[in-house]
């Protein structure tokens, strides 16, 4: 009982620095993705081709991979040491991962965002320019709630997937709960740390899925 007490008292500290990470990731890339929708979809050439070249790195190449990038590449380059960096508590392997997941997240969001925008039939946009709407209130108050909407489904399942994710934070040393888990486990020789590393996603993942479902039925007056 004194065991699985130690368990959940570090899980659940390994768990805050997930839930941060969750929801910083989720503060930057939506935003982000609104822009990287907007520029795939860009009449000038070189914007809408260089956002396709984004998106497509960040989705042919592994998290993983753009996690170690985004950690070393500042020093290897520029012989910066951001790893000595630090405010407060969070230093910059912390820093890093929120950059990594944000950019990467981005492109999927982006691609979901542009998939939702362009299936918004264009007399809608001639309507609003009829009633005197601007293009930036057309965009904003006409366009914008009814892709939310349509594209709510997709975005939860991201969401969703970025929660499991979290976990990729350890192979640059970010202390999340994943990484906890194993260090218990490999302290304790047992694998009942792993188990309930697994239920916390379960349940955090629940949270989530019914949180976005409710989103969901709200808008539903758009329909």
């Amino acid at each position: 009982m004194e065991l699985f007490k130690t368990i959940m008292i570090q899980l659940s500290q390994g768990f805050l620095l997930t839930l941060a990470l969750f929801a910083l990731t989720i503060l930057f890339s939506i935003p982000l993705g609104l822009l990287v929708a907007k520029g795939r979809m860009s009449k000038n050439i070189v914007v809408s081709s260089l956002v396709r070249f984004y998106i497509s790195v960040m989705r042919g190449t592994p998290l993983m991979l753009q996690l170690l990038l985004v950690y070393f590449v500042p020093y290897y380059l520029f012989g910066i040491r951001l790893n000595e960096l630090k405010i407060g508590p969070v230093d910059y392997r912390y820093t890093a991962a929120v950059i990594a997941f944000s950019i990467n997240y981005a492109a999927y969001f982006g691609e979901i965002f542009r998939s939702g925008i362009q299936s918004i039939p264009k007399g809608q946009y001639e309507a609003a320019q009829v009633l005197g709407f601007s293009k930036s209130q057309t965009y904003f108050r006409i366009i914008l709630p009814q892709v939310f909407k349509r594209v709510l489904p997709a975005v939860t399942n991201e969401v969703i997937t970025l929660v499991k994710d979290t976990s990729l934070a350890q192979v640059i040393t970010v202390l999340e709960m994943f990484s906890a888990a194993k260090q218990i486990a490999a302290a304790e020789t047992s694998v009942i740390p792993l188990v309930a590393a697994g239920v916390f996603y379960y349940v955090f993942n629940g949270i989530v899925e019914i949180v976005m479902n409710r989103i969901e039925k709200s808008m539903g007056y758009y329909q």
